[in-house]
């Protein structure tokens, strides 16, 4: 007969909810101030911004052409699957760490350290990536007063060039003005959450009124023909670890087509994921997290899909510019001035979508060191003033400014996107699981349809990871595999339930940690 006191492995042990609900009300937790309205300006703010103002370019161009209208509307609707997911967690975890968080009431220990290692990487190389777009529309708007910085500080060394498949160097030392923003950003985000909302509310007006202009004024210079082909790449572009399943591969072997394009823009949907990173700072979570959550996500499908049709429709897919695309598209056009206006909306809204990612890869961080996963001294420590993890924001901080100042965007674009899919398949597995395991839990929100949307949220991030780059697998393997020293080594001797479990059990565990 079994010992009662024989706990289960450690891997797949789960942190209780009430427990997690305690240790939001300690001394160490963030300040509860955001309301629905800044929650969904927050998701906005993320969502909006470099999806239009720097993704539509590099994916139009060389991966979807005009199909790149039907790519956002796959990736919406799969990211709507995710987000009734996130929503019902949120509404019943209302404390930091997001999927992290989630997936260690329901998974276990360990996925809920590769769910917060992928978020991690999820968060900071996503940040780069917009630190990158940033710099881009900064200097179009410096060009238009004459002004220039030197060109070896203006991009990274190396470009990736799909036709030959392969890094080529720009003569280029660093992208200086990425570095920059980056450190900018990370200064307002220590000094607290209320003005960096307050901020980000301010951007986000100006930003959706550019966009709306882009929409409206865009559409009476839209030519039917630059339509056609609609889908010059194909319809499809899936490939399993590098190996072509259906649709064309670019000269690196990349696939390409409209569901390869959906699987690059989805970068531009994360936004809505960044607002259950705020759930221990919402005023009401169990109400205003979903609410900022769902109304985000379908305010910019809508939004980006116009985007698209507007761009394409003005300038031929294979002459847009990758780097400022909507600024270009304008000055093709014939409209000098609107090329300026845009360009400095661009920079506004790039601002914003950059402070949120770097706003929630901080409080992942805070999740894991509450938990003894990462040293709570360095990755857990609020301020005790300004009530930031000012330390982990200072650290991801640096993080962002080397990967931004060095690295390309297209392989950046490609590397984000893996890690966000990823969290998306655990969520909505964990949500399944929840269901089965724990059905008497409160649920303030509901995901609607349950098995059915779960599933199907699976499924299509599933596709959507299988159409990206075998490259990208690569990379994220050996991010999980440090991940996994660093658990291995440090982690799972400190885990805070871990040691609980051994106190519990008497110490009569074999496993020489307790």
């Amino acid at each position: 007969m079994a010992d009662p006191k024989r706990r289960p492995s450690q891997f797949f042990a789960r942190k209780p909810l009430a427990m997690l609900l305690e240790e939001a009300k300690g001394e160490n937790r963030l300040r509860r101030i955001l309301g629905p309205v800044q929650l969904t300006a927050l998701g906005i703010g993320a969502i909006i911004g470099a999806g239009i103002f720097v993704t539509t370019g590099a994916a139009a161009h060389d991966v979807a052409g005009p199909a790149l209208m039907l790519s956002y509307v796959v990736a919406g609707i799969t990211c709507i699957f995710a987000a009734l997911c996130y929503a019902e967690f949120a509404s019943m975890v209302p404390v930091a760490g997001s999927a992290y968080t989630y997936a260690y009431a329901t998974l276990g220990e360990l996925f809920a350290w590769i769910m917060g290692w992928d978020l991690i990487l999820e968060y900071c190389v996503s940040s780069a990536t917009v630190a990158v777009g940033w710099s881009g529309y900064f200097q179009s708007v410096l060009a238009k007063i004459g002004l220039h910085f030197p060109a070896i500080l203006t991009q990274s060394p190396w470009r990736y060039y799909p036709g030959l498949g392969n890094l080529v160097s720009t003569g280029a030392v660093v992208n200086l003005p990425a570095v920059l923003i980056t450190a900018l950003m990370t200064v307002i985000l220590i000094k607290g959450i209320q003005e960096s909302a307050s901020f980000n509310a301010l951007i986000v007006g100006i930003k959706l009124a550019a966009v709306l202009f882009v929409i409206v004024a865009g559409a009476f210079f839209i030519q039917k023909a630059h339509w056609h082909p609609f889908a010059p790449y194909g319809w499809t572009g899936l490939s399993v670890f590098g190996h072509r399943v259906a649709g064309q591969v670019d000269g690196g072997g990349h696939p390409v087509g409209m569901l390869a394009g959906a699987a690059i823009i989805f970068f531009a949907y994360i936004g809505f994921d960044s607002v259950s990173t705020h759930t221990e700072e919402a005023k009401n979570p169990q109400r205003d997290v979903p609410i900022g959550i769902i109304t985000s996500l379908v305010v910019c499908t809508v939004l980006y899909i116009a985007v698209v049709a507007v761009l394409t429709g003005m300038v031929p897919f294979h002459k847009l510019d990758i780097g400022a695309p909507v600024s270009m598209a304008f000055r093709t056009n014939g409209l000098p001035w609107a090329e300026g206006l845009i360009a400095l909306a661009g920079v506004a809204g790039i601002t914003s979508v950059l402070l949120v990612m770097m706003l929630s890869g901080p409080r992942v961080f805070l999740a894991m060191a509450r938990d003894g996963l990462l040293p709570k001294k360095t990755f857990g420590e609020v301020h005790p003033r300004l009530r930031t993890p000012w330390k982990s924001t200072f650290l991801i901080g640096l993080t962002v400014a080397a990967l931004s100042g060095f690295l390309p965007l297209e392989s950046l674009l490609h590397l984000t996107n893996i890690g966000t899919l990823l969290a998306f398949v655990i969520v909505c597995a964990a949500v399944l699981i929840m269901r089965k395991k724990h059905p008497e839990a409160e649920r303030p929100f509901r995901c609607p349809w349950v098995p059915v949307v779960p599933v199907l949220g699976i499924l299509t991030c599933g596709m959507l990871m299988f159409s990206l780059p075998a490259a990208n697998w690569y990379r994220l393997g050996g991010w999980l595999l440090l991940g996994f020293v660093i658990y291995f080594a440090y982690g799972r001797r400190h885990s805070v339930l871990h040691q609980e479990n051994c106190r519990i059990s008497g110490s009569l565990d074999p496993d020489p940690s307790c």
